[in-house]
């Protein structure tokens, strides 16, 4: 019965085989006879060569090193005005912007009148003289109103230009008043 079945499938695949696709296949030839595909070869692979990197002595565009390298004169600003001292202590203000600052009042005490900053969660006396925010900020005058600070900024190029900043009397948040 085996044989029988094995003979069968034979005929029935060799029968599969007719003149169809004998034309189909000698179609196909005559079409294709022109066309000798080429794949172009692979472009050569250059080795990866690694690059050492030299800038370790330069100074970094974005850090501090910038502000000191042109204090010594090593920027290529010529400018001759004012630099900041960066040899005397910091102030504890000058570790906050001038932007989180805020002026709550002020104090008089004799004849001299004092300001109320408020950082974070401390409260600061600070009078004409005191330095404030991130820009070397001096306060050169106290009003019942404001705070008038001269800050140093560095351009790109090193030089050093002096800007007045003022911190106004901020009004009492509600929140305040009713504790």
């Amino acid at each position: 019965m085996k044989r029988i079945a094995i003979i069968l499938a034979v005929l029935v695949v060799a029968g599969c085989d007719s003149g169809e696709q004998q034309e189909l296949r000698g179609e196909l030839t005559e079409l294709t006879k022109d066309l000798r595909g080429r794949v172009e070869p692979l472009p050569v692979v250059k080795p990866y060569e690694p690059m050492p990197y030299t800038a370790y002595d330069l100074a970094d565009p974005f850090g501090p090193a910038k502000i000191i390298l042109a204090t010594r004169g090593g920027g290529q600003g010529g400018g001759s005005g004012t630099r900041p001292d960066l040899n005397r202590p910091k102030e504890p203000l000058e570790a906050f912007p001038l932007e989180t600052l805020k002026m709550v009042g002020t104090l008089e005490r004799g004849k001299r009148l004092f300001g109320l900053v408020k950082a974070d969660n401390g409260l600061f006396r600070v009078r004409a003289g005191n330095y404030l925010g991130q820009n070397f900020g001096v306060i050169t005058k106290i009003t019942m109103g404001e705070i008038t600070l001269r800050e140093l900024i560095q351009d790109a190029g090193g030089d050093w230009s002096e800007r007045e900043s003022t911190l106004l009397l901020q009004e009492a948040d509600a929140k305040e008043t009713k504790k």
